[in-house]
């Protein structure tokens, strides 16, 4: 690891400390800090959106700052530390780019990193094709990304006919 990461792994620690750490740190659990954690993905957003590099950086820090706050909650419980989330997102990256960091050659065939994805829900017991998509995302978003994964599964037509067929067909069925 980085100075700076060692560095700020200590500074959350002294913060956490139950005898000398911020008392305001000590009380909050993944919770109360869950909303902040959201609050500053839409910084980075706003600052990407503005093209603000400076204020990138600043918010990009506060993000950061809210995994090793997330990290450090899960290591006082015993659960997980700081160096298995980077181990975890390293692992999943290297298995989700196989066309760069294993033998499928240098091109990601067209689907392939969505056959990747389904493969890791199934391994994790999440079978249906909707699993997976996170019940607090905005409702938009939320319903973007089902709409997407029913499309990738055949439930996607160009007008009002194919739903309501699609429904009779199930009617009949039962």
């Amino acid at each position: 690891m980085s100075d700076q990461t060692d560095r700020l792994l200590r500074i959350m620690a002294r913060l956490r400390d139950p005898v000398g750490g911020c008392e305001w740190d000590t009380a909050q659990d993944f919770a109360s800090i869950a909303p902040y954690t959201i609050e500053e993905a839409y910084e980075v957003a706003d600052a990407i959106e503005r093209s603000d590099m400076d204020d990138l950086r600043g918010e990009l820090g506060d993000l950061l700052f809210q995994v090793v706050f997330h990290a450090r909650m899960a290591e006082e419980a015993g659960d997980f530390a700081f160096e298995d989330v980077a181990r975890s997102i390293a692992d999943k990256m290297e298995a989700r780019h196989p066309h760069i960091f294993g033998d499928e050659g240098g091109i990601m065939e067209d689907g392939r990193w969505e056959d990747i994805k389904a493969a890791e829900r199934s391994r994790s017991g999440q079978n249906s094709a909707m699993d997976g998509v996170a019940n607090a995302l905005p409702a938009l978003q939320r319903s973007h990304k089902l709409q997407k994964r029913a499309a990738r599964v055949g439930f996607e037509w160009p007008d009002v006919t194919g739903p309501i067929d699609k429904l009779r067909e199930e009617l009949d069925e039962l």
